[in-house]
């Protein structure tokens, strides 16, 4: 018996069987039919077999575009490999509108933007997640399965998150688990930048152990920035915790002390790829660049800068009963020593290659709102009554912007669980400053009623 022949009793066969379950599962039964038939699925179709498809329309037979298009749709075409497909009206109507609408461009297949991207968990995040369970195990050698049942268990990472085998994948693809000098053993070309202030690089140093009020000690953190191309010391920090609000206060002061860099390279910490930097930086014009993941050498001049850290301050005799005490010492050293010192590489001091350039440097503004540049900014709509809400609570616009979409921006305050509400809230709509929005006051606002004239006879 012909293949066709089996092919068509083993369909009559089928239908048979399943009845009206066929027209349950119509996808499958079309899908087995073309099968059959010897068509397959084609899921993205070359520019090749779409232009055959729209060139197909104008020779095929009907009154309207629409009986042309249904009759295409019935018909067969072959790819570049012979193999046949056919396609529905609709995706034949959506090739062919894009063709008229944008040319042979929209014809083309086009990558998806997100494409080896993950959406809901980045590798700064697993990353992160898997260094907080590494001291569970005692070897060296890690079980990924293990390691992903840690994290669950722990509440660092969400089953609906990141599955087993997409946890795998990204450990393996990042090399999470290598060390440092395995993971970002690459080719690496010295360079630098050629003027002040085109580049700086930040990064964060454990430090010693301080006392905090309550009588506790805890490790301090080091934030720090040094520009590329004079390796100056712009600006370093001592803080309790490594958090958002403490890397805005090293970064208000830095931008302050030396001006604006064109671009801040940083790695990916959570304090570093935190929305509030974004914002920060987008404002005032400095580009934010992000090291690759676990390689921590592409900073290799602000990591030489925290060797010389160790080396020279920390071994000294510290007065380690405060966070001020330690940054007084530090800020004396980095601004009297350090900067002040011949460097080797440079063939000069770096506070001196930087006065170089520093009629190039960009200073920020001086004016009264410039601390607004530093803040969060959250969007909000104004309602018919000219307010707002902003963590429960009502403010009214400072000028009339009823049923206007406005940007308010804030303070951010520590982390805790109640933090009091914001003493400032800036009102800024299309790119202006408007005012300061100030608190509902309901009895304020109402308006006694006019009294009623009188009438003398």
């Amino acid at each position: 018996m012909a293949d066709g022949a089996v092919n068509r009793a083993l369909i009559v066969k089928i239908e048979s069987i399943l009845g009206a379950s066929g027209q349950q599962h119509k996808r499958q039964w079309d899908f087995v039919q073309n099968r059959l038939h010897g068509m397959w699925l084609m899921r993205n179709p070359s520019e090749y077999v779409k232009m055959r498809v729209l060139a197909a329309i104008d020779m095929a037979q009907g009154k309207t575009i629409t009986e042309r298009i249904r009759c295409v749709s019935e018909m067969t075409f072959e790819d570049e490999r012979g193999r046949r497909h056919r396609f529905a009206f609709r995706t034949i109507e959506t090739w062919r509108w894009r063709y008229k609408k944008h040319g042979f461009t929209a014809v083309c297949s086009r990558e998806r933007s997100d494409k080896g991207k993950t959406r809901k968990v980045s590798p700064e995040e697993l990353l992160e997640a898997i260094e907080q369970v590494k001291p569970f195990f005692r070897s060296e050698r890690f079980n990924i399965s293990e390691l992903y049942r840690r994290c669950i268990e722990q509440g660092l990472l969400r089953r609906d998150q990141v599955a087993p085998g997409t946890f795998r994948r990204l450990v393996n693809t990042h090399e999470l688990l290598k060390p440092d000098h395995a993971a970002s053993d690459k080719l690496r070309l010295a360079f630098a930048k050629r003027h002040a202030n085109e580049a700086w690089q930040a990064d964060t140093l454990f430090g010693p152990r301080v006392g905090i009020p309550g009588g506790r000690f805890v490790q301090s953190k080091l934030i720090a920035f040094v520009d590329d191309a004079s390796r100056l010391c712009c600006h370093g920090q001592f803080f309790a915790e490594e958090n958002s609000p403490a890397f805005k206060t090293a970064l208000k002061r830095a931008f302050y002390k030396r001006g604006l860099p064109q671009m801040l390279y940083v790695d990916n910490g959570s304090i570093y790829s935190s929305a509030e930097l974004s914002a920060i930086c987008n404002r005032l014009g400095v580009r934010l660049c992000h090291t690759p993941v676990r390689d921590g050498a592409a900073k290799g001049k602000v990591e030489r800068f925290f060797r010389t850290v160790r080396d020279q301050f920390l071994i000294r005799s510290l007065d380690l009963s405060s966070i001020d005490a330690l940054n007084t010492q530090f800020t004396a050293w980095a601004e009297d020593e350090y900067n002040h010192r011949l460097h080797r590489t440079l063939g000069m001091k770096p506070v001196e290659r930087y006065a170089l350039d520093r009629t190039r440097v960009q200073y920020l503004p001086p004016s009264q709102y410039t601390e607004e540049l530093f803040m969060m900014e959250e969007t909000r709509g104004v309602g018919v009554d000219n307010t707002f809400s902003y963590k429960r609570i009502r403010y009214e616009a400072p000028a009339d912007l009823r049923r206007k979409t406005i940007h308010i921006r804030y303070d951010k305050a520590p982390t805790a669980q109640k933090s009091p509400p914001p003493k400032r809230i800036p009102v800024y709509y299309k790119g202006n400053r408007i005012g300061e929005a100030k608190a509902l006051d309901r009895i304020a606002n109402d308006r006694p009623p006019a009294p009623k004239p009188t009438h003398n006879i």
